[in-house]
């Protein structure tokens, strides 16, 4: 057998019951009409019975004023988003108020909107308390509250429950204002003060901010800071700054920050995109990280940026996951650190730390930050390039081209040399040797000489290049062909004593004056790999081989190659020399092998 009341004398069948305050004495029915009321037309479709139970012990029939007050009101409101009033009639028990019927559910059952639906709900009932507040007089609901906002399936919006509902500027008593819903009420109907058209806009503010952050009404409190502010905006991260600044303005604690009325704050909502996501932007495509020194902490600046100007970008960095990496946390990564990992801004600078010291040199590493972002898409990669410091061995090498140079020139010389010597030994007999000895030692010991010379006077001039900036690169060479000059002229004089042709002597100066200058040469090619940091031995080594390499093909060109003196001394000249040139390179090498030894356990590119 039913619970529900017996209301057929009234004309109407209590189909179930919707909702009630069993405190307050008051429940509400879903119930349909008997015959006699639809045959008359009066009443055709199901309608909603409020009953109010004056008649318990815990009742109050204060209430009943309520009642008065929201029938009142109800009569003079027709609106598509406010169910229209029936009628009401007594009971022997009390009170029941007839109201018109919507399929509905309210907002305080747990459902699912987008942002653009709820932007929908949030014009919808502006309109309605547009509607209410361009009455004569204005109409004041007073408790927009979840529970109070029906929705059906198609985003329909229904206004109900004018209990506390208040016409023009009549007064409302203490005990009524006591029955608002904390959390929903504005503050100055909180403390019973001057009521006015925004203070409907605080619940309406309210609902919505529970609607977007998910909080049932019943847990509005927990977004109340300790300023009695409704602080929600860290738990909406996607929505629009300016969607977010206009719910902020709606729930404002002091009525002159709020929008003034409904048709303003509607106004302002109609334009603002709900959801308008951030649009992420970097001030470079990549990072590159050079480190110049072993060890060195590298910071590299990067500037983040959102070109959406109505949004707020919400990002936090994070290094993404490598196999060679140490295992890492969002939070921290062993060797690439940020500033700040986590930030709220439209332009931000990013200061990224690079540690080499836990890598090895002369390596790259390739790696990517994830981004995370309110943006779309959610997470986006940054690649950083790190290239480490080079290896702590400096790289030596020869003068190549001088000890060509130096090859070349010896070679020309001897040969030319060789055969002018074949003559003069061929004209003068036994006075040719002689000559031929005595001009050896000659240019023997004037290459001594302008050896010693030569360093004395580079050194000099390289004092004079430190004071005064001065550069001369091709002192050596100005100094050897001066040189080579002299012993020319020295040779000629001495040939002519001896009364050798004129075209003798001449072939024979020329001749030894380019051999001195490849003698000169060889000298200077020795300092230049001094300079290098190559060791003295060395040095001389490279420089004196070369030169005799030169001296031995010099001697082939005349001989030949096959002759088995010029084999032998073109086999002794090369194979040490190429042992020495061959030497710095593999030195570094096995010097950089032992150093990777050492780096066993430092990070993997």
């Amino acid at each position: 057998m039913s619970n529900f009341p017996n209301l057929s004398s009234h004309g109407f069948r209590v189909v179930k019951e919707l909702g009630h305050n069993r405190t307050g004495g008051r429940v509400t029915y879903l119930a349909v009409p008997l015959p006699p009321l639809t045959q008359k037309g009066t009443v055709k479709q199901a309608v909603v019975i409020k009953q109010f139970q004056f008649a318990r012990s815990d009742a109050n029939w204060s209430d009943y004023d309520a009642i008065e007050q929201e029938i009142k009101v109800l009569r003079g409101l027709n609106h598509p988003g406010i169910p229209r009033y029936l009628g009401s009639f007594q009971t022997a028990t009390g009170f029941c108020l007839v109201q018109e019927y919507k399929n509905a559910p309210s907002l305080a059952v747990p459902r699912s909107f987008d942002p653009d639906e709820i932007k929908q709900l949030a014009v919808s009932l502006l309109n309605i308390l547009v509607y209410l507040q361009n009455r004569i007089p204005a109409v004041s609901h007073r408790d927009i509250k979840p529970e109070n906002v029906l929705v059906d399936d198609d985003i329909n919006v229904y206004l109900v429950d004018f209990g506390l509902a208040r016409i023009g500027d009549s007064e409302m008593t203490i005990s009524s204002v006591a029955k608002g819903t904390v959390g929903f009420m504005a503050p100055e109907q909180l403390f019973n003060r001057q009521i006015s058209e925004a203070s409907d806009l605080y619940g309406l503010g309210a609902t919505l901010v529970c609607l977007l952050t998910g909080t049932p009404s019943i847990a509005i409190s927990q977004l109340i800071d300790e300023d009695y502010r409704l602080n929600f905006k860290h738990l909406v991260p996607k929505l629009s700054i300016r969607w977010i600044e206009w719910l902020e303005k709606m729930v404002e604690l002091k009525p002159k920050d709020r929008f003034p009325d409904a048709e303003t704050a509607l106004e302002a909502l109609n334009p603002i995109y709900v959801i308008r996501v951030p649009e992420v932007k970097f001030s470079q495509p990549c990072l590159d990280v050079n480190a110049k020194r072993l060890g060195e902490k590298v910071i590299q600046k990067i500037t983040i940026s959102n070109a959406v100007s109505d949004t707020l970008l919400e990002s936090r960095w994070e290094v993404a996951s490598h196999v060679s990496d140490p295992p890492h946390t969002p939070d921290f990564h062993d060797w690439i650190q940020f500033e700040q990992a986590h930030f709220i801004s439209n332009e931000a600078l990013c200061k990224i730390t690079v540690d080499t010291s836990k890598l090895m040199v002369s390596k790259t590493y390739e790696r990517e930050i994830l981004i995370h972002t309110n943006s779309q898409p959610e997470t986006q990669r940054l690649k950083i390039n790190v290239h480490t410091a080079p290896v702590p061995i400096p790289v030596k090498k020869l003068p190549y081209f001088s000890l060509s140079l130096l090859v070349l020139f010896a070679t020309a010389a001897t040969w030319v040399e060789t055969m002018a010597w074949e003559k003069i030994v061929s004209n003068s007999g036994t006075v040719g040797v002689a000559i031929a000895i005595f001009v050896s030692a000659l240019v023997a010991a004037l290459g001594l000489v302008a050896a010693i010379t030569s360093g004395l006077i580079s050194k000099g001039m390289a004092k004079i290049r430190t004071r005064f900036g001065v550069r001369i690169k091709a002192f050596d060479t100005v100094a050897s062909v001066f040189f080579a000059g002299i012993a020319a002229i020295l040779v000629a004089k001495f040939g002519a004593q001896f009364r050798v042709s004129d075209a003798a002597i001449t072939a024979f100066a020329a001749v030894d004056a380019v051999v001195f200058m490849a003698a000169f040469e060889s000298e200077g090619v020795a300092e230049s790999c001094r300079q290098r940091g190559f060791s003295k031995a060395l040095a001389f080594g490279v420089s004196f081989l070369s030169a005799a390499l030169g001296i031995s093909l010099g001697i082939g060109l005349k001989l030949g190659f096959v002759n088995g003196i010029v084999l032998s001394g073109i086999l002794g000249t090369s194979v040490p020399l190429a042992t020495l040139i061959l030497y710095p390179p593999l030195d570094r090498a096995r010097r950089i092998a032992n150093y990777r030894k050492l780096e066993g356990n430092l990070i993997k590119p």
